[in-house]
């Protein structure tokens, strides 16, 4: 799977350029365009249990899309719901990836991905309490709201991000989580908990916070009327 990227980093979409016969799996709904004989496939991936974990904990559909290139080959464009960057993950034995809610959009057929719990910081911070997380070896296509920040740690250098901007994580990173203020209001709404890391590892972070925009369209009324 060859994968180029364009319109980013606001409008980001991911063209992925399948070798003949060869499969894709990808976020179920995250489809902008394909080749016209491309073979399209819906199913829970992993059975039923791995896929109510995936989509009731992890944030994700229950369904994993597979796209599949004809006799020539073929491409499929994948796009995010939010507006933001994507960018393509090396996995492989010795480096797997947990993500966080909703950011996950694709990945190569010799990926795996299931579902982990991620921590208490995931799960007040609106990211539902568990990761999606990513092993095997090729490439996992990740989604953000807004730009993408990447943050390399050596051994020992220490990162804290807000629960709401993560995206992505490598294994092998110490993970903590605590909170800065302890207003009522940062108790209820989650603001103010944070992730700490540990190197050595790599951490993703997002320049918007998902779950941020959401309850600002609901306080200014324009979120979904209810009749």
């Amino acid at each position: 799977m060859q994968v180029a990227i364009r319109h980013n980093p606001s409008f980001s979409v991911a063209r992925l350029t399948l070798a003949p016969g060869e499969p894709a799996q990808v976020e179920s709904g995250a489809m902008a365009a394909m080749a016209a004989d491309t073979n399209v496939q819906a199913q829970m991936q992993g059975g039923l249990m791995k896929s109510l974990a995936r989509g009731a904990l992890g944030g994700e559909s229950l369904f994993v899309t597979t796209y599949t290139a004809g006799q020539y080959g073929g491409w499929v464009d994948v796009a995010p719901t939010l507006p933001g960057d994507i960018v393509a993950l090396p996995a492989s034995p010795e480096r797997a990836w947990n993500l966080s809610k909703g950011n996950w959009l694709a990945n190569e057929w010799s990926v795996a991905i299931d579902t982990k719990w991620g921590g208490f910081g995931n799960l007040i911070g609106g990211a539902g309490g568990f990761l999606i997380r990513a092993t095997g070896q090729g490439q996992i296509l990740v989604a953000c709201f807004g730009a993408l920040d990447v943050h390399r740690l050596g051994p020992g250098e220490r990162l804290v991000l807000d629960s709401g901007h993560l995206v992505a994580y490598t294994d092998g990173i110490a993970v903590s989580t605590h909170r800065i203020g302890l207003t009522m209001t940062s108790l209820k709404s989650g603001e103010g908990l944070v992730f700490e890391f540990t190197g050595p590892g790599e951490v993703l972070g997002q320049s918007r916070n998902p779950t941020a925009f959401i309850s600002y369209l609901s306080a200014m009324g324009l979120g979904p009327q209810r009749s």
